[in-house]
């Protein structure tokens, strides 16, 4: 049941070089509701959430919280009236411990013996339970994610922002989560939620407000809408789902056997004895929470580390012990989950990043010297086959948004004919056109003869598109299903590690 109305926003618009992020924004959150707020990725969302957590100033409109005036210049400011928020992306230090990364939270922490006890009571209290004095490093994605949420559950808070909190989570997690929110909403707590993962929005929510081009759109109550109706309301149009290949699968073109790899990335997941195979044709999605050994099997697969020769076989060559550049002349393309710095060059041009990863399998370096004239064209064909929004080819990599940088980089990959595509994350950060399209391109990849590993956190997405099905899990990896019969319980359960059974005998 909802209060009294907690916070209004009236007219608010905010504006940046050549964009309007927020035009004329109103909206109002009471007392302890849930209220969603929708838009695909430019619409507004994160600025509208930055104005109201004193981050971003407006540049006009007003905001009223429990019918006071309510401007504030810094979160320090936001969190005294009662605002906290919980990022999607976590600002913790893995070499502290969880009282400690609790107490940098807050503007005057009590003795650290005392906060430990807090924590743990509260944490209890609501069905998070937290050992205070962990290594923060040693804790799973959705155990992360609880560090956020207790730290601003000591803040006694009115209003919660969450920004995408379950982009982490396995579906038991999710569930925890939701008993959470509503207990504090049922306190009289309101909860502002972003997430893309729309049959959550129906399932928690009460009221929906949907952002366009930084303008509302529509208000709508949920539950009484379905995902689609709510998807084409955020993007202004019909969408049409992917349409699965249904083509006969072909021979196996990417084998893996026994992979085991010591991760290179400080408090990563070491890979143990992961073994699978992919035939021409199929998808195969690989789920995890985040942190449970994706980046590794990603680098891997891609030649940035080398194992042992016949631990990954492309068209039954062994090429465990060969480099990128040898892979791709086998096949084997990859886009990796992290875009600036790992999968794109920031400060190069489109063109530039194009050259990259395309020089071998595109020919675009001739005795030594470089094919600027055929780069310049394979560049501006991924931006004209991906829609990618740019204003040229000759633009630095950080000039794109982020959901446009991904289009691109996906679609690099995808134009080089691929036999091998390895794509983690395909649809990071894209809205439900973008991702949709970038859906149906993998399909198509599928459908001429490639074999696919998706790895993702997005369920929906793997359900979606993939043949088969598996799980990472401290780094290992369950044995592949069919995705056709898998039940959202039985994914929760191979994603929080309950395959002991089917790993015991995959090795014997």
């Amino acid at each position: 049941m909802t209060g009294n109305e907690l916070l209004a926003v009236a007219g608010v618009t905010k504006a940046y070089p050549g964009v309007v992020a927020n035009s004329d924004v109103s909206f109002q959150i009471a007392e302890g509701e849930i209220h969603a707020l929708l838009g695909e990725n430019g619409a507004g969302k994160s600025t509208l959430v930055k104005m109201i957590y004193g981050l971003v100033k407006p540049d006009a409109g007003t905001m009223r919280f429990r019918g006071q005036a309510y401007a504030p210049t810094e979160p320090r400011q936001a969190r005294a009236t009662g605002v906290a928020m919980v990022f999607q992306h976590f600002s913790l230090f893995e070499a502290l411990n969880v009282a400690e990364n609790v107490a940098l939270g807050m503007e005057n922490p009590p003795p650290m013996r005392e906060l430990s006890s807090r924590i743990k009571a509260v944490s209890q209290e609501y069905g998070l339970p937290l050992d205070p004095g962990r290594m923060v490093g040693d804790l799973s994605a959705g155990e992360r994610q609880r560090v956020e949420i207790i730290r601003c559950l000591l803040q006694d808070p009115k209003l919660l922002i969450m920004d995408e909190p379950t982009s982490v989570l396995t579906p038991q997690e999710v569930e925890i989560l939701f008993k959470t929110l509503r207990k504090l909403a049922s306190e009289g707590t309101a909860i502002l939620y972003i997430s893309h993962k729309l049959e959550e929005i129906r399932t928690l929510c009460d009221e929906a407000t949907i952002l366009r081009r930084g303008k509302v759109v529509a208000t709508c109550t949920p539950r009484d809408r379905t995902a689609r109706e709510m998807a084409e309301l955020m993007v202004g149009a019909t969408l049409t789902p992917p349409a699965r290949n249904t083509k006969a699968k072909g021979a196996v073109a990417l084998q893996v056997a026994e992979l085991s790899v010591a991760s290179p990335i400080p408090f990563g997941t070491s890979l143990k004895r992961v073994s699978f195979s992919v035939a021409r044709g199929e998808v195969l999605g690989i789920a995890g929470v985040a942190g449970n050994g994706q980046d590794e099997l990603l680098l891997a697969l891609s030649g940035e580390v080398r194992t042992a020769r016949d631990t990954v076989k492309i068209d039954g060559a062994g090429m465990g012990d060969k480099g990128p550049n040898d892979r791709r002349a086998a096949g084997l393309v990859s886009a990796p989950e992290e875009r600036l710095g790992h999968a794109a060059a920031p400060d190069m041009s489109l063109v530039e990043n194009a050259l990259l990863s395309g020089a071998v399998r595109q020919g675009l370096i001739r005795n030594g010297f470089i094919d600027w004239a055929k780069t310049a064209a394979f560049a501006a064909g991924i931006v004209k086959d991906f829609d990618v929004r740019t204003p040229g080819t000759h633009v630095a990599a950080r000039a794109l948004s982020g959901g446009n940088l991904q289009k691109f980089v996906v679609g690099r990959e995808l134009s080089q004919a691929p036999t091998v595509i390895v794509v983690n994350q395909p649809t990071w950060g894209v809205d439900a056109a973008a991702a949709a399209a970038i859906r149906q391109a993998i399909l198509d990849r599928a459908a001429d003869g490639a074999a696919v590993v998706v790895i993702s956190q997005d369920l929906d997405e793997l359900l979606e598109i993939a043949d088969n099905f598996a799980a990472l899990n401290e780094g290992r990896l369950t044995i592949p299903r069919p995705v056709q019969g898998l039940t959202i319980d039985e994914i929760g359960l191979m994603m929080g590690g309950a395959h002991g059974i089917e790993v015991a005998h995959h090795e014997a």
